[in-house]
């Protein structure tokens, strides 16, 4: 069953998650393929409908993901789980959550990956300066590492939600949360330098055009998450650096060097739009380097 041809069930949850929730259209799909996936095993391994299953079904379900999906993927989907029963609850088409007692498996507590400030700046310079591609790319890690933006919140963005001279940008965060962020200089007289020549993007009428889009592919369709993480993957190996480096690691390059150079968390926490705290504590951290500075510092002993 694709997530095109839902059951009744899944089709009103895709409904709440639209309408009411105001999810984004990644997460609704992500939340549908996952419980398409648990509703294809109850049917054909336990031959239960999604209002008949089971804390045992459930567990049963998470068993057999446990051979070759990760602990994070498992838990995104009893997540997903988690909440389609939440709703029917609400909704008053059961009187519980078969889900509420399944434990979540028990996730590694890595560090996210962060760049040395002069790996940063390495992927910065890459992009060519002459090209009307080349100068989009730069303004696009520029505005990335700038602002901190999610990848989503970069390629989501319209001309009309960017103030240059203010060096704001207005942007739609998880759960269609608005939020303003500040950028530098430097990320503004990159967006300069490729506006000034996107038009020859739109040169040639096409289908597919995007006129408002700020940051647009060869044909002058909206630029995609996928497109600019494999932009990203060409430069790091340009730079040759030896690691794997995400849209994300911008993100938490971002945050970790505000932390470093003496930004309070606080402030960090609403210029990444993070509701809680906690997730902000997770994606800054100071580096082993940092820490054994201070450490042979202050102790007496060191």
């Amino acid at each position: 069953m694709s997530t095109a041809e839902l059951s009744p069930l899944l089709e009103k949850f895709r409904a709440h998650l639209e309408d009411e929730k105001g999810a984004s259209p990644h997460t609704v799909r992500n939340y549908l393929i996952d419980l398409v996936d648990f509703e294809r095993y109850l049917v054909e391994r336990m031959k239960l409908t999604l209002l008949a299953a089971t804390h045992a079904a459930i567990r049963g379900y998470m068993g057999t993901l446990a051979v070759d999906h990760a602990p994070s993927s498992r838990g995104r989907r009893l997540a997903s789980i988690k909440s389609f029963y939440k709703y029917l609850v609400r909704q008053k088409l059961l009187p519980g959550s078969p889900a509420k007692l399944v434990k979540s498996p028990k996730l590694p507590r890595n560090l996210p990956k962060v760049l040395p400030v002069d790996e940063v700046f390495a992927i910065l310079d890459m992009p060519s300066q002459k090209t009307v591609l080349g100068l989009r790319d730069r303004a696009i890690l520029e505005m990335l590492y700038g602002g901190g933006l999610r990848i989503s919140e970069l390629c989501g963005l319209n001309l009309l939600d960017v103030d240059r001279s203010g060096r704001i940008v207005r942007v739609m965060g998880k759960g269609s949360k608005e939020r303003l962020v500040p950028v530098n200089a430097q990320a503004i007289r990159a967006l300069d330098a490729y506006l000034a020549r996107r038009g020859e993007l739109l040169a040639v009428p096409r289908p597919e055009q995007d006129a408002d889009a700020v940051f647009l592919n060869y044909r002058g369709g909206r630029l995609t998450p996928r497109s600019i993480a494999r932009h990203l993957d060409t430069y790091v190996v340009q730079c040759a650096l030896q690691r794997k480096v995400s849209p994300h690691a911008m993100r938490h390059s971002f945050a970790t060097h505000l932390l470093g150079g003496g930004a309070d968390i606080r402030s960090i926490q609403e210029l990444l739009g993070h509701a809680s705290l906690s997730t902000t504590q997770r994606y800054t951290h100071v580096s082993w380097e940092q820490l054994q500075a201070v450490y042979d510092a202050a102790h007496p002993r060191a």
